[in-house]
């Protein structure tokens, strides 16, 4: 059979014959051109070995009148290819081009050709010559072959360097307006709303006491260590009419929760016990209330206990800049007693005065939007989250998002746990079918498919990310500023020394330093998303960093899991639950990996563990303590050998005096020596003790030092103690 050399050479010399002289630019005909001639030879071959013939093939035999065919339309295509773009007219890239190029994995040829500033059929060209290059034959296919995508801008006459890829740009459509703003108010659809109402003030005050006497309830009984540590959402009908109210914490570590209160209501009902006053939490609800611009009405609690004193409290509240309508301003003031009932209905009536005025209206229909009071992981419901309806309806299957995440609502609760077909505006409800868990605070919108939740949420994690590489960008920067400093003031030492480059003086530092620090890591589980917030907020106060480090490690809403127990175990951390609990196949995990966890309802109780177990890994320090005290009565000088040592001839007035411990020898208060003893004698005797009322004659270990009769000698030593964390959390 004919030679390899030999059928390409037939080839050449057909294409030369039919004046396919120029090379072909397309990569589209060539391939075309290829494929056709593969198979009219392969035919040709099978036609022949039929035969039984093994002769070379002729040239008029090798080359068959359909590749003939084919051939001249080659060419003629190729002629006009060329003439409508012709060679001499294309300009010279290469010469206006960087000689490196920026690449990266999975770039596709569309953007390769970009790159390069060179068309698509250029990449192709360039593609057939690489070996592993054809499998890549569209132009939105990406490349996942680094090698290959070097030698295609090797081919090009380019050096190649390896880049991450380009962030996507983020488009903002019409659907990122949902981010930023709610949807216009129609006039023609507002309708009289409930209102809502928060209570707030001092811990300890009857919030919740006095919530309860709204309603016939006893939840402030029911309350871990008798303080609210959520925010609770509540419908209450008052003289027939619907009022919904939030009880907020009035402990100092949630002041989030307060704050959130105070944002989203209409009236805020401030509580302040007539025995205490205007405390520290009162006057931070005042700040609030005054920053969210709400209506106030003030009611002072406890008037039936023996050290109540209500114009004391008037007075108080009126220096902090609260003008009671007794005084002349419009701010509502009722004595009462929430738990004997006194003055309630006068309160109730304020409260629907005060509301009248407002005259509160809202959308009653149309797509909802609200903002998420709480949200929880229930142990038998999933995720589920308590959200205020600011305006529209909410149903169930709605598709709602609130920051970056989103639900198709499967269910909803009253805060009774009855299901409800309907939310409308100023209704707190409970709702289920969350993907992932909303933060509280945010803002809730209906949309109107999944698809467009999915486009939201991904702009939003796209802005966030985008924000945080602005702030990382930054650090980056004025690290650099820092480091340029030094290294140009370094730099410009060695030059006045008439050094030109700097050497590394010493032994190279380490790329990982030693850490000895003591660490304290821990992780926080919660119950509700605020209660996990409140927590943080505490833990933000630390500031004892120098006796122990402390680090959040994880931190979610939910009972502890198995993964919470091997990230401690990895991280030698302690599990701190607050209202969770740990399934009971865990234990002997946690007791096997040495993990410890605490689990409580009280949060002060938690900061308080936290600082035992600080404590714990903290050193003992040593502490000085006086052992007794010796009065000189007078000095006389003994021989050693060449030596001559003063002698002070003391009485020990207080406590006893012993050998092996420091002393301290003071002259009208100015300290003349402190150290050990050279001797302590009792009667030319050696001894160790000396007890009160005993006379002994002491020698300090130096010699240079004279006493004189008059002189304090103080004996101390220093004992081990454990120290005591310093953190004071502000509660």
């Amino acid at each position: 059979m004919m030679s390899r050399q030999g059928k390409i050479g037939s080839l050449c010399r057909f294409l030369v014959a039919t004046n396919c002289r120029s090379p072909v630019t397309s990569t589209k005909y060539v391939r075309k051109f290829i494929w056709t001639w593969r198979r009219s030879f392969t035919e040709m071959t099978r036609s022949k070995w039929s035969a039984g013939s093994c002769r070379a093939f002729p040239e008029s035999s090798y080359v068959s009148s359909t590749l003939q065919q084919q051939c001249r339309c080659l060419s003629v295509s190729t002629a006009m290819h060329r003439k409508m773009k012709p060679r001499n007219e294309l300009p010279d890239k290469k010469s206006k081009l960087p000689k490196v190029m920026s690449i990266w994995k999975n770039i596709t040829v569309e953007e390769l050709a970009k790159v390069v500033d060179r068309s698509e059929d250029d990449i192709f060209e360039a593609m057939l010559y690489i070996p592993a290059a054809e499998n890549y034959d569209h132009s939105n296919m990406p490349i996942d072959d680094l090698e290959v995508i070097r030698e295609i801008v090797k081919k090009l006459g380019y050096r190649s360097k390896l880049v991450p890829p380009p962030a996507p740009e983020i488009v903002k459509d019409k659907y990122a307006d949902l981010d930023l703003k709610p949807r216009p108010i129609v006039e023609a659809d507002l309708v009289s709303r409930p209102p809502v109402v928060t209570i707030m003030g001092h811990v300890d005050h009857g919030k919740t006491s006095l919530l309860d006497a709204l309603r016939n309830t006893k939840v402030a009984e029911s309350e871990a260590g008798g303080i609210t540590q959520h925010i609770g959402a509540f419908v209450v009908k008052l003289n027939d009419r619907q009022i919904s109210f939030l009880d907020t914490p009035g402990h100092a570590a949630f002041s989030a929760l307060r704050s959130r209160g105070a944002n989203v209501t209409d009236l805020v009902v401030l509580v302040v016990a007539a025995d205490d006053g205007v405390m520290e939490q009162t006057r931070e609800s005042l700040r609030m209330i005054r920053e969210a611009n709400a209506q106030m009405i003030i009611a002072i609690n406890k008037i039936d206990k023996h050290n109540a004193d209500v114009e004391k409290t008037k007075r108080m509240l009126l220096q902090e800049a609260i003008q009671l309508e007794e005084f002349g301003g419009d701010v509502q003031c009722v004595p009462i007693s929430a738990t004997k009932g006194t003055n309630l209905n006068q309160l109730v009536d304020a409260i629907l005065v005060q509301t009248d005025l407002m005259n509160l209206r809202s959308e009653g229909k149309g797509p909802m939007e609200g903002v998420v009071i709480e949200s929880k992981v229930d142990p038998g419901r999933g995720r589920l989250c308590t959200a205020l309806v600011d305006r529209g309806v909410l149903r169930k299957s709605a598709i709602l998002v609130a920051g970056t995440a989103w639900a198709k609502v499967r269910g909803m609760f009253d805060h009774t746990g009855n299901p409800l077909t309907k939310a409308t505006p100023s209704t707190p409800v409970e709702v289920i079918g969350w993907r992932d868990l909303p933060p509280a605070g945010e803002k809730i919108y209906e949309v109107e498919s999944e698809k467009l939740a999915h486009k939201i949420i991904e702009y939003r994690r796209s802005m966030e990310m985008t924000e945080k590489q602005k702030q990382d960008e930054e650090v980056i920067k004025t690290k650099m500023e820092e480091y340029n400093k030094e290294y140009k003031a370094m730099l410009s030492d060695k030059r006045k020394q008439g050094r030109y480059k700097i050497r590394r003086q010493g032994p190279r530092p380490k790329e990982i330093a030693d850490d000895d620090s003591i660490r304290h890591n821990v992780i926080i589980k919660g119950d509700t998303d605020g209660s996990v917030e409140a927590i943080l907020d505490v833990l933000d106060t630390y500031d004892c960093h120098s006796q122990c480090r402390m680090d959040v490690i994880h931190y979610g809403v939910g009972d502890i899991a198995e993964s919470d127990v091997k990230l401690a175990e990895a991280f030698q951390a302690c599990v701190y639950g607050f209202n969770v609990a740990i399934p009971e196949k865990l234990k002997p995990l946690c007791k096997e990996l040495k993990v410890d966890y605490l689990l409580t309802n009280i949060i002060y109780r938690m900061v308080e563990a936290m600082v035992k177990d600080i404590e714990k890994k903290l050193p003992q320090k040593d502490v000085e303590e006086i052992v007794g005290e010796a009065n000189v009565l007078a000095v006389f000088t003994i021989t050693e050998g060449k030596k001559k040592i003063p002698v002070a001839g003391s009485r020990c007035v207080k406590g006893s005096l012993l050998k092996n411990s420091f002393f301290r020898l003071t002259r009208n208060n100015e300290l003349l020596y402190d150290g050990p003893l050279y001797s302590l004698k009792h009667l030319k005797q050696e001894v160790e003790t000396i007890r009160n009322g005993i006379e002994c004659g002491l020698s300090l270990k130096d010699h240079t030092i004279l006493p004189k009769e008059g002189d304090v000698i103080t004996c101390y030593h220093f004992v081990k103690v454990p120290q005591k964390c310093e953190w004071d959390p502000g509660f």
